[in-house]
């Protein structure tokens, strides 16, 4: 009974990291445990040094997110790659993965790339489908690269080294963008999107305008693959690079209206810190009580090996993703299946890979994909034009998930090639 109203409360719309909470003291108090094991849980996380670079990048991407920071970054990827066919196209999915990357956010992406593209896109004769699609779709990349903040949370959920994890995200986040890429160029040949003429003039105009933007990511990119700082370190000189930058030298951010950026911003990571505690109180409980090993069983009945578990894991994730936030998702999920996975032999690393994969494109299926409906509003269309707009887009992703599944190669070779034991 005192389940099925915590479920009630859940669709009702209570905070999922309440519903946690209250799982992990049910679960307790019905076992005969003091529900103080539950209070433990919540602050395990606390002695884990890789949790401040949650709020230090999150603060960072909402500092460039109130900037005109992104207006920049499009003005300097047009002057780059306006002169390829479907160049706008290329550029939209390029500057929306980095934001993404940067902001750890989707739906942030869309609201403030997404209004600057969508309208830009019309007006280079794309089609209106095919912009909605590609700006809704562009929102949810970016999850693979540094410092994307949900593989660092899977990296601790997973206990993996969140450098290894960043690393292992290069080439198939690439991959991702390579196959949009190759579609967008498609369909502007097909369409006869005519192409902006390259000028040296406009790029030196552009990168001069972005100066202070630019090095940023070549910063964490050059920390991070080229193992010269430590992934806190890096968190820490990007949030005081965006401040510094935004609010004195571009001065797009005015003194006053930093507070509010501040307190937003924490919000946001106050709210995935405590949503990961609760949830790993409510995971604790399950592993308690050997839920992985019961799901393991039901799954090696169905499951014959290593290829038909990736099946099943890319079905269940595929799905879970239309329901559930991903960070929820990583935190409560990602210990049930953890020990499935070494049963089959999948590398932990890649698994996270497959997971975060899944994630981006469930936030975009219907009928309940959260960018969907953040697209709606955005843009005012009905959530089935959206869908429909975005199916192509999907597919092309759903094509890259299957390499990035059943190609391990792919999420470890750069790893390999650097000697690590993979």
């Amino acid at each position: 009974m005192t389940l099925l109203l915590i479920l009630i409360a859940l669709f009702l719309g209570a905070p999922l990291y309440a519903v946690f909470a209250a799982i992990a003291l049910h679960g307790w108090h019905s076992e005969g445990v003091s529900i103080s094991v539950a209070g433990t849980d919540l602050f395990r996380l606390s002695g884990n040094q890789v949790l401040v670079t949650i709020p230090l990048f999150t603060y960072a991407g909402y500092i460039l997110g109130e900037s005109n920071a992104p207006q920049r970054l499009v003005r300097l990827s047009r002057a780059l790659f306006g002169t390829i066919p479907g160049g706008l196209a290329i550029v939209s999915i390029l500057a929306s993965s980095l934001f993404t990357a940067f902001t750890g956010a989707t739906g942030v992406t869309i609201a403030a790339l997404g209004a600057l593209l969508y309208p830009a896109l019309l007006r280079d004769g794309y089609r209106d489908d095919y912009s909605l699609g590609l700006v809704t779709t562009g929102g949810s990349l970016g999850l693979l690269f540094a410092p994307s903040v949900p593989i660092i949370v899977y990296a601790i959920v997973a206990k993996v080294p969140v450098t290894e994890m960043f690393i292992a995200g290069l080439a198939p986040g690439i991959l991702m963008i390579l196959i949009l890429s190759l579609f967008s160029i498609y369909v502007a040949k097909r369409s006869g999107i005519e192409r902006t003429p390259f000028s040296w003039t406009r790029l030196f105009e552009a990168l001069w305008d972005a100066r202070w933007e630019v090095p940023l990511p070549l910063f964490v990119i050059a920390g991070i693959y080229g193992g010269l700082f430590t992934v806190s370190e890096i968190a820490a000189i990007t949030a005081l690079w965006a401040f510094v930058v935004e609010v004195f030298i571009t001065k797009d951010i005015a003194w006053q209206e930093h507070g509010r950026i501040v307190r937003e911003s924490m919000v946001m990571a106050g709210g995935i810190l405590i949503t990961v505690a609760a949830a790993m109180a409510a995971t604790s409980y399950f592993i308690d009580i050997d839920l992985p090993s019961l799901i393991f069983e039901s799954v090696r009945a169905i499951a014959g090996g290593k290829i038909s578990f990736l099946i099943l894991l890319n079905l269940f994730l595929f799905g879970l993703g239309m329901f559930l936030d991903i960070f929820s998702a990583l935190v409560v999920v990602v210990p049930l299946i953890l020990p499935m996975a070494k049963a089959y032999g999948v590398n932990l690393i890649h698994l996270g890979i497959i997971f975060l994969a899944n994630m981006q494109i469930g936030y975009l299926t219907p009928p309940f994909g959260m960018g969907l409906f953040i697209s709606s509003y955005r843009f005012n269309k009905g959530i089935l034009r959206v869908a429909l707009a975005s199916l192509p887009f999907i597919l092309m992703l759903i094509l890259s998930l299957l390499l990035i599944t059943y190609w391990e190669g792919l999420s470890l070779a750069i790893l390999r090639a650097m000697g690590r034991p993979y």
